[in-house]
C-alpha cells in the first residue's frame, strides 16, 4: 500500500468526519434533553444552505457573510420547528416524537420540491478555497482546511459554552433531569429553543461545507449526511456531545478508508459500510463509545 496515498484518504476521511460531526452534534444535544430524534435535522441543514445559495447568487455577498446568514435563518428555522412541531408533543411518548419528525422531514423535503424544484443546482465558493496545496506527497485544499478548522473551533467554543456559561449549565440540568430543572427555575422552553438554534446553526455550516466540496446542492441533500450524521451520535454515544464528535470522525475517517483501500467494486456499498460499522460497534458497546447507558424521558 503506497503510504502517500494512506495520507492524503486520511485527510479526506478527517474533513469528511468533521462534518458529520457538526451534524451529530445537533442530534445529540436536543435528544439530550428531549429525547427526541429529530430526523429533520438533515432537512433544516438543506434550509440553511440554500439560504446561504441565495445570499451568494443573488446578493453576490461574500461568502463569510453568507455562512453568517445561512446559520442566523437555519437557527430561526430550527426554533420555529420546535416551536410549531415539536413542543406541543414535548410530553408525548418517543415513538410518538420520532414519527412526528418523520413527517416533519418528508414535509420540508416535499416543500423543498415544490418552492425550488427538483433540479440539482452549481454551488460555488471562493476560488481561493479550491486552492491545492502539496505538502510534500500529500495534497490538500484550502476547503480541506477550513472545514477542519471550523469544526475545531466551534467545539471548543460549544464546550466553553455548556460548561462556562449559565444558559450552558442550564441546558446541561435540562439534559439530567428535565423536570427537577423546572422546579429550580430553569426556563424550559428558552433552553430548548437555544438548543434547537445551535444545532441549526451548526448543521447550516456542515452543509454549506459539504456544498462547498461537491459542488451542487439540491432539495434532498440533507436526507444521507443527516442520516449518517444520526448513525455518528449513536456510535458515539448520543446524548454526549464528546460521543457525537468523536462518532463523527470515526464515521468519517472509516468510510473514506474503506473506499479508498478496497477495490474499486466496493465503492457504491460506501453507504451500507456505515451501517455495517455501527452494528459492530454497538454488538460490543450498547450505548456508543462514549455512552452512559439509556435514560428515559424525565
Amino acid at each position: 500500500m503506497d503510504f502517500n496515498y494512506l495520507l492524503n484518504q486520511l485527510v479526506n476521511g478527517l474533513s469528511l468526519g468533521s462534518v458529520y460531526a457538526l451534524i451529530a452534534i445537533g442530534y445529540s444535544i436536543v435528544y439530550g434533553i428531549l429525547r427526541l430524534i429529530n430526523f429533520a435535522h438533515g432537512d433544516i441543514l438543506m434550509v440553511g444552505v440554500f439560504a446561504g445559495f441565495g445570499v451568494l447568487a443573488v446578493l453576490h455577498a461574500p461568502f463569510v457573510l453568507a455562512i453568517l446568514i445561512a446559520m442566523a435563518i437555519a437557527a430561526l428555522f430550527g426554533v420555529v420547528l420546535e416551536r410549531v412541531a415539536y413542543r406541543p408533543l414535548r410530553y408525548a411518548t418517543e415513538e410518538a416524537t420520532m414519527i412526528t419528525s418523520l413527517a416533519v422531514s418528508i414535509f420540508i423535503e416535499n416543500l423543498g420540491i415544490m418552492t425550488v424544484t427538483a433540479q440539482p443546482r452549481s454551488f460555488k465558493v471562493p476560488a481561493i478555497l479550491n486552492v491545492i496545496h502539496n505538502w510534500g506527497s500529500v495534497s490538500f485544499s484550502n476547503m480541506n482546511l477550513l472545514i477542519i478548522a471550523i469544526t475545531v473551533i466551534l467545539l471548543v467554543v460549544l464546550v466553553f459554552f455548556v460548561t462556562r456559561t449559565d444558559l450552558g449549565i442550564a441546558m446541561r440540568a435540562c439534559a439530567d433531569n428535565l423536570n427537577a430543572a423546572r422546579l429550580m427555575g430553569i426556563n424550559i422552553n428558552v433552553v430548548v429553543s437555544v438548543t434547537f438554534a445551535i444545532g441549526s446553526a451548526l448543521a447550516a455550516i456542515a452543509g454549506l461545507m459539504l456544498a462547498g466540496q461537491y459542488g451542487r446542492i439540491d432539495p434532498l441533500m440533507g436526507f444521507i449526511p443527516g442520516l449518517k450524521a444520526f448513525v455518528a451520535a449513536v456510535l458515539g454515544g448520543i446524548g454526549s456531545i464528546g460521543g457525537a464528535a468523536l462518532g463523527g470522525f470515526v464515521l468519517g475517517m472509516a468510510e473514506i478508508l474503506l473506499v479508498g483501500l478496497l477495490p474499486p467494486a466496493f465503492s457504491p456499498y460506501r453507504d451500507a459500510f456505515v451501517f455495517i460499522i455501527l452494528i459492530l460497534v454497538l454488538l460490543v458497546r450498547p450505548s456508543g463509545l462514549l455512552g452512559t447507558g439509556e435514560r428515559r424521558r424525565s
